[in-house]
């Protein structure tokens, strides 16, 4: 099996840590998700907290697609896109690594991305049972933040409550994006950028807070936006309860 590891410039003096991952991820680390891909938190060796994303091994025409270079893969676009945030003053966990475990023929096996681990305790999913006087200063925060995401040409195409992280302090609300290889880049228009707050999670009133601060943020009519968002938030919720208990 050969590694390959790409480790961002600051982070240079983790680079044999990083390359050990392979050796190391199943017997090391706390799991935080399992799923497709299983996601751990470990302590690396300059005392870092770091979080480690493996990828699933990609399976068919993906595995020669990927492999190949005719498709940038999950974890090469998660750990070049953290920079391009920065840049446009938007949170997301610094990216220190990524490591790739390809076979004898060059094809990929599994990736490894390695990022801080993110110091904000909370995801939207907090929301679920909030209560009237709970969130309304936070719906309208993140009315806000969405709009200069947006406003930035960025597009989050799974901005869903698990992938917005927040905290809340003196200076106010502040957030950020994980699970970010799923993105555009390039003007974002109202419309369709309404339709990345369909997903969101909680009461009505926290939508609806949400997407009339965000359409006052991009000096758009305000009660198109709410009717355009609460019918196609009321049509995904049908269709997903259909597959899933909500």
């Amino acid at each position: 099996m050969h590694i390959i590891t790409k480790i961002a410039p600051r982070y240079a003096h983790l680079e044999t840590f990083a390359a050990s991952m392979p050796q190391i991820f199943e017997h090391e680390g706390e799991v935080i998700y399992r799923g497709r891909n299983l996601i751990k938190t470990m302590t690396a060796p300059d005392g870092t907290l770091v979080n480690v994303k493996r990828y699933h091994q990609p399976s068919g025409p993906n595995r020669l697609i990927y492999s190949w270079g005719l498709r940038e893969s999950k974890g090469s676009r998660a750990f070049r896109y953290p920079a391009i945030l920065a840049a446009k003053d938007i949170g997301t966990p610094d990216a220190i690594a990524l490591v790739e475990e390809r076979n004898s023929l060059g094809l990929l096996c599994y990736s490894y991305l390695i990022t801080v681990q993110s110091p904000y305790p909370y995801t939207l999913y907090a929301m679920g049972d909030a209560k009237e006087g709970e969130y309304e200063a936070l719906a309208e925060a993140l009315g806000r933040f969405a709009a200069h995401l947006h406003e930035q040409e960025v597009l989050h195409k799974d901005f869903t409550p698990g992938n917005i992280l927040w905290m809340h302090d003196t200076e106010g609300y502040h957030f950020a994006l994980v699970d970010i290889n799923r993105m555009a880049f390039g003007p974002v228009s109202p419309k369709t950028g309404l339709a990345t707050l369909c997903r969101l999670w909680g009461p009505k009133t926290f939508v609806r807070l949400t997407v009339e601060s965000y359409a006052q943020a991009r000096d758009y009519d305000v009660a198109t936006a709410v009717q355009y968002v609460m019918e196609r938030r009321a049509r995904f919720w049908r269709r997903y309860g259909k597959k899933h208990t909500i």
